[in-house]
């Protein structure tokens, strides 16, 4: 069918479905009452496959891991559909159980078919990240969770709405299961709305174009998608390329947990095994398959940024996952630290990849989102949760310097605004700051991570921290150093002290004016320091990214003689 279709309309529809994503998005940004998805923006909408459930289009502003998983998701309702053999229009399923639909019990799921003159013709689909589902922590990072009901609250595919009409009890166990249900509430309603305006604007679109012209494209766009990755690989050379990275531990026992990646190119496919990768944990830095198979996919779309988003690129591309792996945890494996994990999957990728074909990868970024949770209750009994990540240093590139203070790989969210936070919450940020000699030399240093310095105002507070790199620093390529790793300290009566895991720690008891404080890794460097030129390194110690003790220690004394 994809030669039906001529170039222009084909074009043209490709920007009108990518707007109805797009503007999906935005509707929740806007509705959402938690700044996870307010102003982080950890969520993501698109359309998918009637059948397979393959995405066929999503929003850019969303998270770009979602790609990949929520194609897995939207399969599960259609399993669930056909077992049940009731699936009307109108109806809309919730769930978020990640070993079906991925990533983690936060990750809230609510897919809608669309029906076109009384037939099915494809699904619309909303994820948002909530601020809180209950389980044993706050905000659900629970870095000593040992199965997945001691994280949150689990929720499989069931229909929130009938055939239009909203299945209130469904609303009241999901609200009665969360510390905030206002925000919960809200988060869920914004979700809603976003389904519905997708199916106006789905409608419009069909009136426009007509069903047929409309399928024609969605196949075009994926055939299309998969010709352009098939030419990409071909361009590569044939091989066989080897990595493997570590995570600190798993928040149970403090053993490093090795990530190991084979890539292989032959002729228009590539074959990732991740043979060799640590056994299923028995603490939280699991992941599902349908993650490993979609971080897969983010990682593919940072080494060939031009390739449209839909399931055709993944077609050339095998993804193996050792069945007992970490990467491939069944239920009830605790899954709720899966950020940690696929940024790991990422970096070994990167650093595979980077043997091939240096030029189109960047160093390892930074590597973790700090999940750190600090909760208590107001003076008047009211709750609150401070659930947020944080930012870090970015890899440098063949090109240019790694980006200072970005946010992770995984997600073109941002990280939420201090004024956000010190306005919603109990809190006050003694030093949001860059964080000098953190960033991997290179003759294109990485980023520099950060400072953050986070004081309690209300009287008690509890805070919990899910991170890592704070054994493992962030890994350079074609030559480039390492970048600072990871380091968290929490303030006593009796001074400053820092988590026997490294980077996970719960329980942690603040009273007021007590505080936490995160140094975020930096970005690894790219090419050999020696390649550097004096002149930027004598910019970065002006500027004071670099002190004089590191700057020569890293790249030798010939900066100094570079006048300013």
């Amino acid at each position: 069918m994809s030669a039906a279709i001529d170039p222009i309309t084909l074009a043209v529809l490709a920007g009108r479905m990518e707007q109805i994503a797009d503007e999906m998005d935005a509707t929740l940004f806007r509705a959402a009452f938690n700044p996870i998805i307010a102003e982080a923006h950890d969520a993501s909408h698109g359309l998918y496959h009637a059948v397979t459930g393959d995405t066929l289009v999503q929003g850019k502003a969303g998270l770009p891991i979602f790609v990949g998983v929520m194609s897995f998701a939207v399969k599960a309702v259609i399993d669930k559909a056909a077992e049940a053999g009731d699936l009307a229009d109108g109806d809309i399923y919730i769930f978020n159980d990640a070993h079906m639909g991925g990533t983690h019990l936060s990750d809230m799921r609510l897919v809608r078919p669309y029906f076109r003159d009384g037939k099915l013709f494809c699904y619309l689909a909303s994820v948002g990240h909530w601020h809180d589902v209950g389980g044993a922590v706050p905000g659900n990072y629970n870095p000593s969770a040992t199965e997945a009901f001691q994280e949150a609250f689990i929720l499989p595919p069931v229909k929130l709405v009938r055939a239009g009409v909203l299945q209130q009890d469904i609303v009241d166990i999901l609200l009665r299961n969360t510390r905030l249900p206002q925000s919960a509430q809200g988060d869920l309603n914004g979700q809603l709305g976003a389904l519905d305006l997708g199916v106006r604007r789905l409608d419009e679109l069909l009136d426009d174009y007509g069903t047929d012209t409309v399928r024609a494209a969605l196949d075009a766009l994926q055939d299309r998608a998969e010709a352009l990755m098939r030419a990409e690989l071909s361009g590569l050379p044939d091989g066989r390329w080897e990595a493997t990275d570590y995570l600190d531990n798993d928040g149970i026992t403090d053993t490093a947990l090795p990530i190991r990646v084979a890539l292989e190119i032959a002729g228009d496919r590539m074959v990732l095994d991740f043979a060799g990768t640590a056994p299923v944990t028995a603490g939280p830095v699991n992941i599902a398959r349908p993650t490993a198979v979609a971080t897969a996919y983010v990682a593919i779309k940072h080494i060939f940024p031009d390739l449209p988003a839909n399931a055709g690129v993944m077609r050339p591309i095998e993804v193996r996952v050792p069945e007992g792996s970490l990467l491939a945890a069944e239920f009830p494996a605790p899954v709720g630290g899966y950020t940690e994990t696929i940024l790991r999957m990422i970096d070994v990728i990167f650093s595979a990849a980077a043997q091939a074909a240096p030029d189109r990868v960047v160093a390892n970024a930074y590597g973790t989102i700090n999940a750190l949770s600090i909760a208590g209750k107001r003076a008047n009994g009211q709750r609150w949760v401070m659930f947020s990540f944080y930012g870090g240093g970015h890899g440098g590139s063949s090109e240019s310097d790694g980006l200072n203070h970005g946010n992770a790989p995984i997600s073109t969210a941002t990280i939420p605004p201090m004024e956000i936070l010190e306005a919603a919450y109990p809190v006050m940020f003694r030093q949001w700051a860059l964080r000098p000699d953190s960033a991997g030399a290179g003759a294109h240093r990485g980023g520099l991570g950060a400072v953050y310095e986070i004081e309690l105002l209300e009287e008690k507070a509890e805070a919990f921290l899910f991170g890592e790199r704070g054994r493992f620093a962030p890994q350079g390529v074609a030559g480039g150093a390492p970048a600072a790793k990871n380091v968290f300290h929490y303030e006593q009566a009796d001074g400053w002290h820092s988590p026997p895991l490294a980077s996970k720690m719960l329980g942690i008891k603040l009273q007021k004016g007590q505080a936490v404080r995160l140094e975020t890794p930096g970005g690894g460097g790219y090419g050999a320091p020696a390649d550097r030129a004096p002149e930027a390194v004598a910019r970065d110690v002006a500027l004071g990214y670099l002190t004089p003790e590191a700057a020569t220690e890293a790249y030798g004394p010939a900066w100094q003689e570079v006048r300013p």
